[in-house]
C-alpha cells in the first residue's frame, strides 16, 4: 500500500464548493437531480431533504414516512422518482413533484442497505440484512405486494446489490461470516452474481478479506467495482470474471463508490474521514484526498461529471468542483469521453463516386477531359505524344512495325467518335470483343477478364456476371443483351472483322479490340507520315 503523504501535504487543501446544514443526522445518501439545480439526501434522522444547489437553501419541507432511519436512496432513471431504503426493512417510493410515498414495499425483515433501478425503470432491486435479494415491480398495480422474486444469497447480511446495465445480471455483495469476535479478525466474504431471470447463480468472486460494502457497473458492462471494509477497492473483468486491479490508499473502511457518467473517474467514500477520486484509465488516485471532518457515508457524480457530492456524519452535505480538481491535477482530459476518439475512423479522402477508369480518356481532345486530366496526363498517352514521345512503359519495347504504329496510331480517333456519357453512379469498364457493325459496349457491372477471341465467352470469368451486364459472345450474331447466361459456342471458324473485308480470311487470329476503318485521305496521310518517321529508317524495315 502507498502512501505519499509527503506529496499530500505540499497540495493545498481541496475546498468545497458548496455546503448543505440542516439534517440532525449524519447522511448516507445524496444525489443530483436532473438540471444540476438541485440534490436530494437522506439521512439517519428519518427524513429526505432537497437543496438549491446555487444557494445551499433547503427547497421545501422534510420529506418524512414515518421516524425509521433512512440510509439509502437512488433515482429513478427518468428522474421523476426516488426510492428509498430504511431501517425498518420497507423499500418506499417518492414522487419527486409531491414530495410524497407513491409506494410501500415490505418483505425484507431488516434494515436495507442497498437500493437499485433496473435501466428501464420498471424494477427496483433491494438488499437486506437479512440475507436477500429482493426484486419489486415498480407499475404493478398492486397495493401492497409487488414482488417479483427473492434470492437466499448466502451471504449473512447484504450490504450491496447492484443491477448490470442490460440488467440480465444481479451482484451482491456484503459479510459471508458471523460477525467477527475482535475489531481486527477478518474473514473472507464474496461478491456474488446471479441470473436475473431464474435466480440462479452465475459466479463467486472472491479476493476481499472483510464486509463487500459496495458495488457499481461500468455503463459499458465490462468492468465491476467494489469497495470492502479490508480498505480495498477492486475491478473485475465481467467476461471472465477475474480480477484485474487493486486500489489501495484509503486508511479505514471504503463505505461507498460512484463512476463517473463517461466511465472514467471513480470516487470512494471512507470512514477515514475522506473521499477519493481515481483514475480508472490506469488505476491511479487523482490529487489529494478529499477531507471531511467526520466519517464519508456517500458520494455522487452529477449529470456531467464535472460536480461531485459527499454526505458526511458531521450531518452536513457538500458539492466539489470535480472540473477544477482534473485542472490542477492536469487531468482536464478525463471528463471527456475517449469513446467518441476512439471509435472515430481516422478521416480518408475517398475518390470522386463517378470516376471513370484509367485509360478511359485516353486520345480523347483536350475539351472532353478535366483539367486535372490535362496537367496529369502521360507522355505517350495523346495524340502528340505517340507521333513524337514514346511512353516510359514502351522504352524496353523494340520498334513495331509501321503498320502496328499506325494503328496506335488511328485508335483514338476511332474511339473518340463514340458518343461517352456518365451515368450517375459509373459501372466498372469490361472489355467485350468487338463484333462486326456493333459499337462496342463500354460499361458493364463487372469487370472481368476479356475472352480471346478463340476461346469460349463463358470461360472468361470465374464467376457469372451481374444481371445488368452486356454479355457478348464471339459470335457476330447476337443482337439483345440478355439478363441470362448464354449457352457456349465456339469461336473457330469466325473471328471478328478487323479492317477491311480482306482481314476474315487471315489465318492468324488478329486483336479484337483493334479496329481499322476504311483509310480516308488523312489516314493515308498519317500513315505516310509513320512510314516517313525517323523511328523506322534504321534499315531493318
Amino acid at each position: 500500500m502507498t502512501s505519499p503523504n509527503s506529496k499530500e501535504k505540499e497540495t493545498p487543501a481541496i475546498t468545497h464548493r458548496q455546503k448543505f446544514e440542516g439534517h440532525t443526522g449524519g447522511i448516507w445518501g445524496a444525489i443530483h437531480l436532473p438540471g444540476g439545480q438541485r440534490i436530494i439526501t437522506c439521512s439517519v434522522d428519518g427524513s429526505l431533504r432537497v437543496w438549491n444547489v446555487k444557494s445551499g437553501k433547503q427547497i421545501g419541507d422534510d420529506w418524512k414516512d414515518g421516524d425509521s432511519e433512512v440510509v439509502t436512496i437512488a433515482l429513478s432513471p427518468d428522474g421523476k422518482k426516488v426510492v428509498s431504503g430504511s431501517h425498518d426493512g420497507a423499500v418506499r417510493l417518492w414522487d419527486i413533484d409531491t414530495c410524497k410515498v407513491v409506494k410501500k414495499w415490505t418483505g425484507h425483515t431488516e434494515t436495507v442497505w442497498s437500493v437499485c433501478w433496473s435501466r428501464d425503470g420498471r424494477r427496483v432491486l433491494s438488499g437486506s440484512e437479512d440475507g436477500t435479494a429482493r426484486q419489486w415491480e415498480v407499475e404493478s398495480r398492486e397495493k401492497i405486494e409487488n414482488i417479483i422474486a427473492s434470492i437466499e444469497t448466502g451471504h449473512k447480511q447484504v450490504y450491496a446489490v447492484v443491477y448490470s446495465p442490460d440488467t440480465t445480471l444481479i451482484a451482491t455483495g456484503g459479510r459471508d461470516e458471523p460477525r467477527p469476535d475482535g475489531p481486527r479478525a477478518r474473514h473472507e466474504s464474496t461478491i456474488k452474481i446471479w441470473d436475473t431471470k431464474t435466480g440462479k447463480l452465475v459466479a463467486t468472486l472472491k479476493g476481499h478479506t472483510s464486509i463487500v460494502s459496495c458495488l457499481a457497473w461500468t455503463k459499458d458492462g465490462k468492468t465491476l467495482v467494489s469497495g470492502s471494509y479490508d480498505r480495498s477497492i477492486k475491478t473485475w473483468n465481467t467476461t471472465n470474471w477475474q480480477q484485474t486491479a487493486v486500489l489501495v490508499e484509503h486508511t479505514s473502511v471504503i463505505y461507498a463508490i460512484a463512476i463517473s457518467p463517461n466511465d472514467r473517474i471513480l470516487a470512494s467514500a471512507s470512514f477515514d474521514k475522506t473521499a477519493r477520486l481515481w483514475n480508472l484509465d490506469n488505476g491511479q488516485p487523482i490529487s489529494s484526498p478529499i477531507q471531511h471532518a467526520d466519517e464519508v457515508n456517500c458520494v455522487s457524480f452529477s449529470a456531467g461529471g464535472k460536480q461531485l457530492a459527499t454526505g458526511c456524519d458531521d450531518k452536513n452535505a457538500y458539492i466539489w468542483d470535480v472540473a477544477a480538481i482534473l485542472r490542477e491535477a492536469g487531468l482536464d482530459d478525463l471528463l471527456l469521453d475517449p469513446k467518441v476518439n476512439a471509435t472515430r475512423p481516422p478521416i480518408q479522402v475517398h475518390p470522386p463516386v463517378n470516376r471513370v477508369p484509367q485509360g478511359f480518356f485516353d486520345g480523347v481532345p483536350p475539351s472532353h477531359s478535366s483539367a486535372r486530366s490535362r496537367l496529369s496526363t502521360p507522355p505517350g498517352t495523346t495524340f502528340l505524344g505517340r507521333l513524337f514521345g514514346q511512353s516510359p512503359s514502351d522504352a524496353h519495347k523494340s520498334p513495331s512495325s509501321p503498320l502496328e504504329w499506325a494503328r496506335n496510331l488511328l485508335k483514338p480517333w476511332r474511339q473518340s467518335g463514340e458518343q461517352i456519357e456518365l451515368q450517375g453512379r459509373s459501372p466498372a469498364v469490361v472489355e467485350v470483343p468487338y463484333a462486326k457493325g456493333k459499337r462496342r459496349n463500354a460499361s458493364a457491372g463487372e469487370r472481368r477478364k476479356r475472352p480471346l477471341p478463340w476461346q469460349n465467352a463463358a470461360a472468361s470469368s470465374s464467376r457469372p456476371p451481374k444481371p445488368n451486364a452486356t454479355q457478348q459472345s464471339g459470335t457476330a450474331t447476337q443482337t439483345q443483351p440478355s439478363l441470362q447466361p448464354q449457352p457456349a459456342t465456339s469461336n473457330s471458324s469466325t473471328t471478328p472483322a478487323v479492317g477491311d473485308n480482306a482481314a476474315a480470311t487471315s489465318s492468324t487470329p488478329s486483336r479484337p479490340d483493334v479496329v481499322l476503318i476504311q483509310a480516308g485521305l488523312w489516314a493515308r496521310f498519317w500513315l505516310f507520315i509513320g512510314c516517313l518517321s525517323p523511328e523506322h529508317q534504321d534499315g531493318r524495315h
